[in-house]
């Protein structure tokens, strides 16, 4: 399974946007603080600093930002600030999050998403899951990350040996994989995430497609 970047343009992986708002005051100073003041931009990485920048990043996204589904949240975020200052979101708005801290200090960092069944019982509907790819500058390949939260069956990790992501795609109940990475989130995860007020009304609307 190869990804397949939307662009060559590394720097496409780096902007800085409305919703992945990594000048922001606070986003910066935690991407400070996680990365020790370490910052890769224009540099040649070394392999040691870059793997322990990104797996503290994304542990902290992972384990001390919650899944909004997780906790029963009542706020809906978006920018990776606000998912920041709020401590939660959903899949699509921790990916924003794990990008902006990343691009931060330097290190490319895309989207990728999914199409899994929602669940598999009470609500059997194929919708789009959203997770992170993650150039290594030292290694010379992406790397694809998924910060939604472990909980009971769902255990994601750090790994650069083999993907342990959140689900395991099961192409026999119609699911499938978007090996693009995209520099940009996907337009339609935005507009849920910015159309709905509740947490319960974003989860019975969320988008089937990228």
């Amino acid at each position: 399974m190869s990804l397949i970047p939307e662009t060559s343009d590394v720097e496409a992986y780096l902007a800085v946007s409305d919703v992945i708002d990594w000048e922001n005051p606070a986003v910066r100073e935690t991407a400070e603080r996680l990365s020790a003041g370490k910052d890769l931009r224009g540099l040649a990485s070394k392999e040691d600093d870059e793997v322990e920048i990104i797996r503290a990043i994304y542990h902290f996204v992972r384990d001390e930002i919650a899944h909004s589904a997780d906790i029963g949240g009542q706020v809906v975020t978006c920018k990776a600030s606000e998912v920041l200052e709020h401590r939660e979101g959903i899949c699509y708005a921790k990916a924003h999050l794990l990008a902006a801290l990343l691009r931060c200090v330097g290190i490319p960092t895309g989207f990728c998403y999914q199409r899994l069944l929602l669940d598999d019982e009470e609500m059997p509907w194929l919708i789009v899951h959203g997770l992170n790819a993650v150039y290594l500058k030292s290694a010379g390949r992406w790397i694809r990350l998924d910060a939604r939260g472990n909980k009971a069956g769902v255990e994601a990790e750090f790994s650069l040996e083999g993907e342990k992501l959140a689900f395991p795609v099961r192409p026999e109940l119609g699911e499938s994989e978007d090996l693009v990475i995209y520099a940009d989130p996907s337009e339609k995860a935005v507009q849920a995430l910015q159309r709905y007020q509740t947490v319960e009304e974003l989860l019975a609307n969320l988008p089937t497609d990228v």
